[in-house]
């Protein structure tokens, strides 16, 4: 297949380019002459997929760090860093936060670019590492050196491609192929399309180990990729089984579709609130929307949490007996969340069983016995069971009875979400909820979980 017309559409222009250099070699001078005016023993380069010509249009955000020897003292290290940081966001007009990886650096909107700016060790190899991020300079260093010409736009091709098919992004909310990690598949494949044709022959634990350390026995994960400048790191350790194997199925509709060129672009789909509605009423389910406040906390903290939340309670609704089909969440990242659940059933009668022992456990019936009446006890199987009054025969009322102070304990939540949860937590129905244009494309997801894997 021709990929230009393709890479026209996601390759950064001329222009685009020039303005990114430029902008960065100012930040990065104005860095470097502060740290030669007082005295500041710091190395600072610019790293990333700009620095590695792997950007893609429009997702040009600059990765500045700061490398300090290794015997600096973390504590200056970190003091020093931010300094740095925002003496630079303030000679340029920017908009500082601080952020949290290993240790605390910042993120200013210059422009109209969001510049990161990371203090960070000067390692020479993985063996020397003193936080994470210490690596990202030897990522850079390693891609363009291996590389080869032409391969950047193989690069882009496959970020491209995953992005388009939900698999594209290391944070948590996504759990998909980090840049580095594309990168490295390039280099070891050789172009977008073999990646696609060996990806569909991938089995759970896959292995590349490009410099042949073999260490690939010490991880159990899904894909484990050792980095070529950590041999104890796995590169896809924050992949997850799941965007790993849509990765795999959206390869074989790839390889074998007509409509090559739709998978670099938006899927086209019909948004409106009727159709959706009307989707979710013709399935003929129970749904349970449940909205809430979200806390100030980091996105990366924000996702598990909510993950973690919404996992526990369809498990406890299912160990009740309520048939939880689907369970999902959404977030707007600023103000609120919704935990969604298509139940298969949502209310039950009135009666359970409580299984006891084995008849030939004789002590153990015997304390079953004493605890319910023997007159209330019978035999199913070879198993004592004692029929009792059900708790909550409707999913609702058992969910409004843990959302309270004295019964959260009942379901693991995110810490951070707890008390949010309890005061702010509303059922909500779900034509109202498509009433926000901001749900819809969560809604629509939800109902079609595989669109974005075909064309």
């Amino acid at each position: 297949m021709d990929y230009k017309a393709i890479l026209n559409d996601i390759k950064p222009t001329a222009e685009e380019t020039e303005d990114i250099n430029n902008v960065s070699s100012k930040l990065i001078d104005f860095i470097d002459k502060t740290c030669i005016e007082e005295g500041i023993d710091a190395k600072i380069a610019l790293v990333g997929s700009v620095a590695k010509n792997t950007a893609l249009k429009g997702k040009s955000d600059i990765d500045i760090f700061m490398a300090f020897p290794l015997d600096t003292d973390k504590k200056y290290l970190k003091e020093k860093g931010l300094y740095l940081a925002h003496k630079c966001s303030d000679e340029f007009d920017g908009e500082a936060s601080h952020h949290f990886a290993s240790h605390p650096y910042v993120t200013s909107i210059i422009g109209d670019y969001e510049v990161d700016m990371v203090p960070c060790y000067a390692i020479e190899d993985g063996s020397q590492l003193k936080s994470a991020v210490d690596r990202t300079i030897l990522h850079t260093r390693y891609v363009k050196a291996n590389l080869s010409e032409g391969q950047e736009d193989e690069v882009l091709l496959l970020k491209k491609f995953m992005q388009m098919t939900g698999t594209y992004g290391s944070e948590f909310k996504v759990g998909g192929f980090a840049g580095y990690l594309c990168e490295l598949l390039i280099i070891h494949y050789g172009s977008f399309e073999k990646t696609l044709k060996a990806a569909t022959k991938w089995n759970f634990a896959h292995s590349i180990d490009l410099e042949n350390y073999g260490t690939s026995r010490l991880f159990k994960d899904p894909l484990i990729v050792i980095d070529p400048t950590d041999m104890n790191r796995n590169v896809g350790a924050a992949l997850r089984l799941d965007k790993m194997a849509e990765f795999i199925q959206s390869a074989r509709n790839y390889l074998s579709s007509d409509n090559k060129k739709d998978y670099f672009y938006p899927l086209k789909r019909s948004l409106r609130k009727e159709e959706i509605v009307n989707e979710f009423e013709k399935r003929n389910g129970d749904i349970i929307t449940i909205r809430f406040d979200i806390p100030d906390i980091p996105l990366d903290t924000l996702h598990p949490q909510l993950r973690k939340t919404t996992e526990a309670l369809e498990r406890k609704l299912n160990e009740e007996e309520f048939n939880v089909f689907k369970a999902d969440y959404w977030s707007d990242e600023v103000s609120d969340a919704v935990i969604l659940l298509e139940m298969a059933s949502s209310t039950l009668n009135d009666i359970k069983v409580n299984v006891g022992p084995k008849v030939f456990i004789n002590q153990a019936c015997e304390n079953f016995a004493n605890k319910y009446g023997r007159e209330n006890i019978y035999v199913q199987g070879d198993f004592l069971v004692h029929t009792q009054k059900r708790e909550f025969a409707n999913a609702c009322d058992l969910i409004k009875h843990i959302f309270t102070q004295e019964h959260i304990g009942l379901i693991k939540v995110g810490k951070n979400l707890k008390m949010n949860i309890i005061d702010t937590h509303e059922f909500i129905a779900i034509d109202k909820l498509a009433d926000n244009n901001d749900y819809l494309e969560f809604l629509d997801d939800f109902l079609n979980p595989g669109q974005h894997l075909v064309r």
